[in-house]
């Protein structure tokens, strides 16, 4: 039809024009439908929070392949009734029923060995996105969760489909065809729904109404848990009921380092925040004129860090309750002083191995409202569609967190054990000044993506001086691999967005580095960003045109 919109996605070719301003509020995300939700409850006289879990729920309806609900959630807020800020840490441990040898008898074959079970029901973790909306709503909120759950449950009942929506059904067809009950929702008739087209998921928005009645604990409690339980029980799953019932999310300060006069706050472990972290202190050894010009003599520091804050994740990162991950000693300016002397400033490493240690698909959207909260938050079920498991008659699409973030390695320290958190690729920053006030909240999906790519951000910001929209849409790099293990310990290879300019990628060739070439506006993630004037209270949004997303304020 005249006007509708296209199959696949639109490429776009120039910046937007500038950031959104505002004082009453801020949104900033990569769905449309997530801003109108979000921008509403602000302007009905909802916080931060309030519009963030309202704006959270609808994607997890809206973007399915990215954030169902049944996947994690991550998030900092900055509340003006409190000194400092907390973060929210909602993910779920693997099932406690659940074995080692389980998982290696019914793992993936790689070159480097048996590896998790990618897919299917032996490759979820508990989902702890839900608790975690009840968490920050009983922490912070100001709204009913009945009130807040509305759009979304409207949504459920049908909502158009986006280019970008209907891409990430099309190339996840085969997986949804695995199992009756995700091909059921979101193959409709057998066929693959096209942009423009309503997508209808009563079975979710029936479990969305029964969440709203009776609390976030209706999901982790009696029949939408014992519905769950039974069907991956009956379908080779490990995940049960009393999994659900034990989940409780942890309420944490954010781990933080200084850069350059401001503080630089990260979601903790089993969040990798402290991948960007650790990469800021090592940047940090670098003038920030020589960073801000993006050549390849800047982008090279900044890689070569990157490589160094991976090494050491994959060296000492795991969940606390299962061991030491060295965070203070990782986080100090000490030992970046000491990983960046191994930095080659003309060559590229090809390998980096952890420092040596002393004894001892994803959404990401941010909410400011006009009385200085502040609230950065990323909710995933890890790959798209996640284990590509929709739990039987919830329609609730499962994570595959645990297949996708535990090793099965002997004395690797994210080995795979029952009731542990796996280290977990979803973080997030804010960024105070140097009196303490929030100013920035900002993050981006994409994996392993998401500490390089902020990293990016915050150079651009901080050490460049862009404004919040031109920060998203700075040509982007990527060192691959981060931390999957089937491709490690394989020479590195960084990606670069065609934009940078020819003289940057040869300059980057000359140093040894394995190049490959992006398309301009190619190279993943979908990067929000709301900045805060502390003085006047204006509010600057900014969003990535890689997504179909938008900032908006008033």
């Amino acid at each position: 039809m005249l006007g509708q919109p296209s199959v696949a996605p639109a490429a776009f070719s120039r910046r937007r024009t500038g950031p959104s301003l505002g004082r009453g509020g801020m949104v900033a995300a990569a769905h449309p439908l997530t801003v109108a939700t979000a921008l509403d409850v602000l302007r009905r006289g909802g916080n931060a929070v309030d519009a963030a879990v309202a704006g959270g729920l609808t994607a997890a309806v809206v973007m399915p392949e990215m954030c169902g609900l049944g996947g994690d959630l991550f998030a900092i807020v900055h509340a003006p009734q409190h000194r400092h800020p907390m973060t929210v840490l909602g993910s779920g441990v693997a099932p406690r029923s659940a074995t080692l040898e389980q998982m290696r008898r019914h793992g993936d074959a790689s070159p480097t060995g048996v590896k998790m079970p990618f897919r299917g029901p032996l490759s979820v973790a508990v989902p702890g996105m839900v608790h975690a909306f009840g968490a920050l709503l009983t922490r912070f909120g100001s709204r009913p969760l009945a009130e807040l759950a509305e759009p979304a449950i409207g949504y459920a009942e049908g909502f158009p489909l986006t280019p970008i929506g209907a891409h990430f059904l099309a190339t996840s067809e085969d997986l949804l065809r695995q199992y009756p009950s995700s091909a059921a929702v979101f193959l409709p008739g057998g066929e693959v729904p096209r942009a423009g087209s309503v997508l209808r998921q009563p079975e979710l928005a029936r479990t969305l109404r029964a969440i709203a009645a009776q609390g976030t604990q209706a999901f982790y409690r009696g029949d939408i848990a014992q519905r769950i339980a039974a069907f991956m029980a009956a379908h080779g799953g490990a995940l049960s009921a009393d999994d659900l019932a034990r989940h409780e999310t942890v309420l944490a300060p954010p781990i933080s380092t200084t850069y350059r006069g401001h503080t630089v706050f990260q979601t903790g472990l089993p969040s990798q925040g402290m991948i960007l972290l650790e990469a800021l202190n090592i940047a940090e050894r670098v003038d920030g004129a020589v960073l801000a010009r993006g050549d390849a003599a800047a982008i090279h520091l900044l890689a070569e860090a990157i490589k160094l804050a991976y090494a050491d994740r994959l060296g000492f990162a795991l969940d606390p309750a299962f061991g030491d991950p060295h965070l203070e000693t990782l986080l100090s300016k000490a030992w970046a002083e000491t990983r960046f002397a191994a930095i080659d400033p003309e060559r590229a490493n090809p390998t980096v191995p952890a420092g040596e240690m002393a004894e001892g698909d994803t959404t990401y959207f941010c909410v400011a409202d006009g009385q200085g909260m502040m609230v950065s938050l990323i909710q995933s079920v890890s790959s798209n569609f996640g284990s590509g498991v929709v739990a039987g008659d919830t329609g609730i699409v499962l994570n595959n967190r645990a297949g996708r973030g535990f090793s099965l390695e002997d004395g690797h320290p994210n080995i795979f054990a029952p009731g542990k958190k796996t280290v977990h690729t979803l973080n997030c920053f804010s960024v105070a000044d140097a009196s303490g006030r929030p100013v920035i909240v900002g993050g981006t999906p994409g994996g392993d993506g998401q500490p390089q790519w902020n990293l990016q951000t915050l150079v651009a910001l901080i050490d460049g001086g862009l404004d919040v929209q031109a920060a998203t849409e700075v040509p982007r790099w990527t060192v691959w691999p981060g931390t999957d293990p089937s491709t490690l310990p394989n020479p590195y290879e960084l990606q670069v967005e065609t934009r940078a300019g020819e003289a940057v990628l040869t300059g980057l060739e000359a140093c040894g580095h394995t190049l490959r070439r992006f398309s301009p506006w190619g190279g993943g993630g979908a990067a929000q960003v709301i900045a805060r004037d502390p003085e006047t209270g204006v509010l600057a949004g900014g969003s990535d045109p890689r997504a179909e997303g938008m900032a908006l304020g008033f």
